[in-house]
């Protein structure tokens, strides 16, 4: 008999690739109706990045077409993000989901622009996505999101004053770049670093997020410590080029979130080679080649994927045009928007294992 109970029986067997559970017992099969041997029901991915999202929609309708009387099927694909586990002795932010650090142990490596790239393509894909510009002696992420000119609205809550992020390409963004002049610098110790983090942190209407991601500033210090301290970390995200200081420097600052009980979701090698606009068919190895590879290998972390140096990736970070936006069909953006799936996929996996 063709019900609602054979449905869910034959697709049973059908799992999540990456969780490798079955989509029933996981509950991400729901509403099954049947009308006159047309199935439906609602696919619930565990991320609306999935990478995989087409994979398990062809295995679903494969496994209910074995039914007989079956001459249809149509899947809703939905996705609902799983909340990160909690620790006892950090506190999360309301509403928010995933808190993500993107660093590295060098400045200049390009951090900055995977976590935005990064962000605007959760966006893209349908997550609730807020950005930290946690640099806070260099914030760069207003001129990379096209809000070097916003304002951040203060007002007074019941706890102390409040921001309201600027929001730009699907992204939420605060930024010690929106309460200073652009050519003023920051002139702190620790403790006032530590401050400003925290309110970054607690003292921003986010509402709903899938993902809090924060762009961290290069090294080891301050700012990597408050924030580890202080709310449950999803996972870090280690940025680096295949350049040999550069890979020496990504490996302390991969150690240093590995010691701190913070998981590494992988390594980005970003600039892994050059394509000249003219000569798109050609790549030149600036910095070198295979680094990040076989840093991944050496340190039994994944090598989430290799963005290519491309003059659209630095423009687009330059006039306020994330690559993803301004040129997604370019060989930058399709990597960074890879990246974002798997980094999304692995934060799911975490979260329900």
């Amino acid at each position: 008999m063709l019900d609602a109970h054979s449905v869910l029986e034959v697709l049973r067997p059908v799992q999540d690739p990456e969780l490798r559970k079955s989509l029933v017992e996981l509950n991400m099969i729901r509403d099954v109706t049947i009308d006159t041997g047309v199935v439906s029901f609602t696919l619930v991915l565990t991320t609306p990045a999935c990478p995989l999202r087409e994979f398990i929609v062809d295995d679903c309708k494969r496994a209910v077409q074995q039914l007989p009387g079956v001459t249809e099927v149509l899947v809703d694909v939905t996705a609902e993000t799983p909340q990160q586990k909690s620790l006892p002795d950090r506190t999360g932010i309301a509403g928010v989901k995933n808190i993500l650090a993107i660093s590295s142990g060098k400045g200049g490596v390009g951090k900055s622009t995977v976590a935005v790239n990064v962000a605007v393509a959760l966006a893209q894909f349908g997550a609730k996505v807020g950005l930290i510009d946690a640099d806070i002696y260099g914030p760069n992420a207003p001129t990379m999101l096209g809000l070097a000119d916003a304002k951040v609205m203060v007002r007074q809550g019941a706890t102390g004053e409040i921001l309201e992020p600027a929001f730009n390409h699907g992204v939420k963004l605060v930024s010690m770049g929106f309460l200073i002049d652009p050519d003023q610098p920051v002139i702190w110790r620790g403790p006032m670093l530590n401050g400003v983090i925290r309110q970054f942190l607690y003292q921003v209407q986010w509402g709903e997020l899938d993902y809090l991601i924060v762009d961290m500033p290069p090294g080891t210090g301050d700012a990597q410590l408050t924030l580890v301290q202080a709310v449950p970390m999803a996972g870090a995200v280690i940025v680096t080029t295949p350049q040999t200081v550069a890979l020496l420097d990504s490996r302390k600052g991969l150690k240093m979130f590995q010691q701190l009980g913070v998981p590494v979701l992988g390594i980005v090698e970003n600039m892994s080679y050059f394509i000249p606009p003219d000569l798109p068919d050609r790549q030149y190895d600036i910095f070198g080649s295979g680094g990040g590879e076989k840093t991944a290998q050496e340190l039994g972390i994944p090598l989430l994927g290799c963005i290519p140096l491309e003059i659209t990736l630095r423009q687009g970070g330059d006039k306020g045009l994330p690559v993803v936006v301004a040129d997604p069909d370019s060989a930058s953006a399709q990597a960074l928007v890879a990246i974002a799936s798997s980094i999304a996929a692995k934060v799911s996996v975490a979260a329900l294992t």
